[in-house]
């Protein structure tokens, strides 16, 4: 036995409704997926096979939210609507919807794209790096902790805001050790510094990546390297960070020298330390809170910009 329930998402016109549904009405077949029931359209009304008054509630509110970026002229895609789903009952209407009208462009890739924060973590936590000496970023894999930390540079570098790039990270991953692999040091440490060559390749090209890293505008190298130096004018990041022991975290942001910014990204929940060290992202989250000039920003599975599958594997993995 079906339970047709009319949804009115108090659309103006027929073009609304059409931005609505989307093509091929891929946006209510996606949202019927993603609360489990059937929602259709007659080209007149919306239509859910359901009963349940949490799911019908929850269908309304994302149709208010849609229909408001629909008439700003916001294009939005699956990315997007799987975050409203995940996000319209934790979060005020007004502040997802102010995501959308109020953000930023970052900056252009190679081919001319304009990336944007896709998710209000993810604005906060660019504010926080325009505004702070030192931002944390920690929280799971597919966020755009780091991504968005290149992005913030790279466009940094552009304007003439700083006169160096620092990527660095340390030299421990799944129990491996750099001396037993083979090459000199840049062909043992560039594998693990691949994404941070992904982002740079996608915004400068790989021809004026290259430049710049031969000219050491853009320095990559291991933690280790970091000892004895003071930064000044530059834009630091440290990656993986949850896989450096406490000393080596001193060591790191200790090199802060004036004129300078530092990002530190990682995942407390993925250390490849062993058990009985401490991580130094745990240790200074915990100590250097409330510190001035210094911002912690956490992320969570709702901040993943991945596949929609990855929120659902983290979620289950934290459960597990």
């Amino acid at each position: 036995m079906t339970n047709i329930v009319k949804i009115d998402p108090e659309i103006n016109n027929l073009n609304e409704l059409v931005d609505l549904l989307g093509v091929n009405d891929k946006n209510i077949k996606l949202l019927g997926k993603l609360l489990k029931a059937n929602i259709y359209s007659n080209n007149e009304e919306i239509l859910i096979d359901s009963e349940d008054e949490g799911k019908i509630s929850k269908l309304k509110k994302i149709f208010q939210i849609m229909i408001a970026l629909i008439r700003n002229n916001i294009v939005f895609n699956e990315r997007d609507i799987t975050y409203l789903f995940h996000t319209v009952e934790k979060i005020d209407n007004s502040e997802i919807i102010s995501l959308f009208l109020s953000r930023k462009e970052i900056i252009k890739t190679y081919s001319g794209k304009p990336i944007f924060p896709k998710t209000i973590n993810q604005k906060k936590y660019l504010e926080a790096i325009e505004n702070n000496a030192i931002v944390f970023g920690i929280g799971p894999a597919g966020t755009g902790k780091t991504y968005l930390a290149v992005l913030s540079a790279l466009k940094k570098l552009k304007d003439n805001q700083i006169k160096r790039i620092v990527l660095t990270r340390p030299a421990v991953e799944a129990g491996e050790k750099l001396g037993f692999l083979p090459g000199d040091l840049k062909e043992k440490i560039d594998p693990y510094l691949r994404p941070l060559y992904d982002a740079m390749y996608e915004i400068l090209g790989v021809k004026q990546s290259t430049d710049f890293i031969e000219k050491g505008i853009i320095e990559i190298a291991p933690l280790a390297y970091m000892r004895g130096r003071t930064l000044e004018n530059a834009y630091v990041i440290l990656d993986e960070a949850q896989n450096t022991t406490i000393n080596q975290m001193k060591l790191f942001l200790t090199r802060l020298g004036f004129g300078s910014k530092m990002i530190v990204t990682g995942d407390i929940t993925q250390s490849d330390l062993p058990p009985q060290v401490l991580s130094g992202l745990v240790k200074a989250s915990q100590i250097l809170k409330n510190v001035d000039d210094i911002k912690i920003m956490y992320f969570d599975e709702l901040d993943v910009v991945r596949h929609p599958l990855v929120q659902t594997i983290i979620k289950r993995f934290e459960n597990a």
